[in-house]
């Protein structure tokens, strides 16, 4: 639908989004070591690190030399693959331009329990939804779905960048492009596609998001761009005593 490119909303409360910038790097490592890798080691670490429902659900069993990691801790390395360099750029993309502000408004920590929670939602659901497929999911869209919901509960009115159909600069409001995207998602699911795109990890990732910004915000961090106004206390000052001033007396009016 679009690609986003910039947004002017500066932080508030951190320097820098140290942990944006650490799960790209960390995402970037990850598939530069798969990419450069032979197609064997590729394979082995896309059937050993992808989420697989059939074998999270013990109805078929992964071969032992594919045996990487347990079966639930592939609820999160999933997010970390991807298929090919447009599939990472997409997503570091969406993460980049948008990751940073929600992190602003969550806390280093708190944020980076939130994107790994969306990421753990959006297998959650793929998995409810298709328990016996044997295809490995890959791709950090669920986390990055919790992202854009998370962005667009906290700053709807903040202008961004975007290209529209990949060819066309536009600057809109966050929500058109971002509640857009999101009605398009549920659309797709709701469809049943059948591409290569797990539509219902999407949506789990965005059903996380929006849950768990409101649990894990800052206190302090309004929604809905509003601003939190503390009223503030009015000091009523007690009368001084007032000291009586004599009166003087009339002057005398006349010739001396």
């Amino acid at each position: 639908m679009f690609i986003p490119l910039h947004d002017a909303n500066s932080l508030q409360h951190i320097r820098a989004q140290y942990v944006t910038i650490g799960l790209i790097l960390t995402n970037v490592i990850v598939y530069l070591l798969t990419a450069l890798g032979s197609r064997n080691f590729t394979n082995a670490a896309v059937l050993g690190l992808g989420y697989i429902p059939s074998t999270v659900h013990n109805i078929v069993e992964r071969p032992p030399e594919l045996v990487l990691v347990p079966d639930y801790a592939t609820y999160v390395t999933y997010a970390f693959l991807h298929g090919d360099i447009f599939h990472l750029g997409g997503n570091m993309l969406f993460l980049w331009v948008f990751g940073d502000n929600v992190e602003d408004a969550l806390g280093h920590f708190r944020y980076l329990i939130f994107y790994l929670l969306c990421a753990i939602a959006g297998a959650l659901v793929h998995g409810m939804v298709a328990p016996a497929s044997q295809e490995p999911l890959i791709g950090a869209s669920g986390a990055i779905a919790g992202v854009v919901t998370a962005y667009l509960i906290l700053h709807p009115r903040v202008k961004i960048w975007i290209l529209a159909f990949a060819r066309i600069p536009l600057r809109v409001p966050a929500w058109i492009a971002l509640a857009l995207w999101i009605a398009f998602q549920f659309m797709m699911f709701l469809a049943g596609g059948k591409d290569e795109i797990s539509w219902t990890a999407h949506v789990g990732g965005i059903v996380a998001g929006a849950v768990l910004v409101m649990i894990l915000r800052r206190r302090d961090q309004p929604v809905l761009d509003r601003r939190i106004v503390t009223p503030r206390s009015v000091r009523v000052e007690e009368p001084s005593a007032v000291r009586p001033v004599q009166a003087k007396p009339a002057p005398r009016w006349g010739r001396q």
